[in-house]
């Protein structure tokens, strides 16, 4: 693989990206071949693991980065949805607006998750499984009291207007917002670049593993 895409004297990484490493558009390059990086940091040798007999409850971690898009300071959202122990779903977008604080992109992300959670919710009906509420674990105070309570305030006014799905879904008992340590978020590692040690933690979190033969 590295002689296929002319790397045989670059020096090896234990992440994917250098956590120290910051990003910018460089006007005068042409765009990269996404497919072609892609292809470039394949895993082979690690495959996600799905025991039998997991339980069946449904968990959701959601995430957002602040402005870390250092040309058009938007943010980005990821999300992972387990059922007991197994990562069914996830995925990661940059937000179309942009958010001006972090309680903003971070509850703009949990209205997405809100919106996976109950997909799944109606998805498992299909197999006799009814869940009560899913839990969408964030690990930003703001977002889960301001899916709690109703109140408003100048600061979160134009929150509110937008995305009152997730609150309305609490009030219904059809999800609930839980607060989870910024360590033992897993979707963080969708985000942005990790140290190792934090991106190993979270990689075993998603049930990642290496192929035993």
């Amino acid at each position: 693989m590295l002689k296929k895409f002319g790397l045989e004297d670059s020096k090896p990484m234990k992440t994917p990206m250098s956590s120290d490493t910051k990003l910018t558009k460089d006007e005068e390059c042409k765009s990269i071949d996404n497919t072609k990086y892609r292809g470039m940091i394949g895993t082979m040798h690690l495959g996600l693991w799905y025991p039998r007999g997991t339980i069946i409850e449904t968990v959701v971690y959601a995430d957002s980065d602040h402005a870390r898009d250092y040309v058009d300071r938007k943010s980005t959202r990821s999300i992972c949805t387990f059922v007991g122990c197994c990562l069914t779903s996830w995925f990661l977008k940059k937000q179309i607006a942009l958010a001006i604080s972090t309680t903003e992109a971070k509850y703009v992300s949990t209205g997405k998750a809100c919106q996976q959670a109950l997909w799944m919710k109606q998805a498992l009906i299909d197999y006799n499984v009814r869940l009560d509420d899913v839990p969408i674990m964030r690990d930003n105070k703001g977002t889960i009291d301001l899916s709690k309570n109703p109140v408003q305030h100048s600061r979160t006014k134009h929150i509110e207007i937008h995305h009152r799905f997730p609150r309305n879904n609490v009030q219904k008992g059809h999800i609930s917002i839980e607060k989870v340590s910024s360590v033992d978020n897993i979707a963080d590692i969708l985000t942005k670049p990790l140290k190792r040690k934090s991106f190993n933690y979270l990689r075993l979190g998603l049930g990642m593993m290496e192929h035993i033969h």
